[in-house]
């Protein structure tokens, strides 16, 4: 198996990595053959798993504006993954100029891209840690340089808390992480869910097969298990949706119905 020039000492080309997978679906370069086969396996199942990302980056850029256009202009995003066109922090700049970005995963492939991206740029970095782990990533010195604790930061938790399951205590996790954020803060966050999904929960079920098999089980909740998220913040319109239907830019009917598998939404920290 050839090794990429890309590729970090140390990383096992051999085994699947969903952020790696997630790459491949958006139609990236930093994917391994591995990653390929896993990744088509799933598409075997749902076809639509590309459509499914790009509704993901699609709100993920939305809510980035509306974050900038509500003042909030400091950035939290964990399980970043790896950096593709219209990232985080070439969003919320193209918005306003002064915009700061913490990118956070454990990947050390997607760690070490977001590093060679973001060479020499002081507003900006990526933290090599686990959303199981508030305390590692708040207390990292890259968030402590970037992130005045004393003002609004958005907490991005973009197609991520779907792969921590119930024992890895994603409700506590994303509670401590909103907790040490300031009043105004802003919490925007997608995740995977059976509902809406226009195929039989078999077919689904396949492709979370897949993603069980390479030791990445994907967690599918319910809307009223994604909105427990939430507590702590007052979820802003529309609410919890759909990702094409968050504030859309375009008509939502066009868009292709793989889409609409999943929720998205945004709350606000009183």
């Amino acid at each position: 198996m050839e090794r990429p020039a890309w590729a970090p000492p140390g990383i096992d080309i051999s085994v699947p990595s969903v952020s790696r997978m997630y790459d491949f679906y958006l139609g990236g370069s930093h994917n391994f053959e591995v990653d390929r086969e896993a990744a088509r396996r799933a598409m075997e199942f749902m076809p639509g798993l590309p459509k499914v990302m790009q509704a993901n980056r699609a709100f993920m850029r939305r809510a980035v504006r509306y974050a900038v256009d509500h003042g909030v202009t400091q950035f939290l995003d964990i399980g970043s993954g790896i950096p593709t066109f219209g990232n985080v922090h070439e969003v919320a700049r193209a918005a306003d100029p002064a915009a700061r970005v913490v990118y956070v995963d454990h990947d050390p492939v997607a760690v070490a891209h977001s590093r060679a991206v973001l060479e020499g740029d002081d507003a900006a970095a990526v933290v090599s840690a686990d959303l199981r782990k508030p305390a590692d990533i708040l207390h990292s010195p890259e968030t402590a340089r970037l992130l005045d604790p004393e003002r609004p930061v958005a907490l991005l938790l973009v197609a991520v808390l779907h792969f921590l399951e119930d024992h890895d205590r994603p409700y506590e996790a994303v509670a401590e992480l909103v907790d040490a954020l300031a009043p105004g803060s802003l919490l925007v966050l997608t995740h995977a869910s059976y509902e809406g999904v226009p195929l039989e929960q078999e077919r689904i079920g396949g492709a979370v097969g897949v993603y069980r098999t390479i030791h990445n089980p994907l967690v599918m909740r319910s809307g009223d298990e994604i909105a427990r998220f939430f507590e702590g913040t007052e979820l802003v319109e529309p609410g919890l949706v759909p990702m094409p239907r968050w504030r859309p830019e375009s008509p939502v009917e066009e868009e292709d119905p793989s889409a609409f598998s999943g929720f998205a939404g945004v709350g606000r920290k009183a």
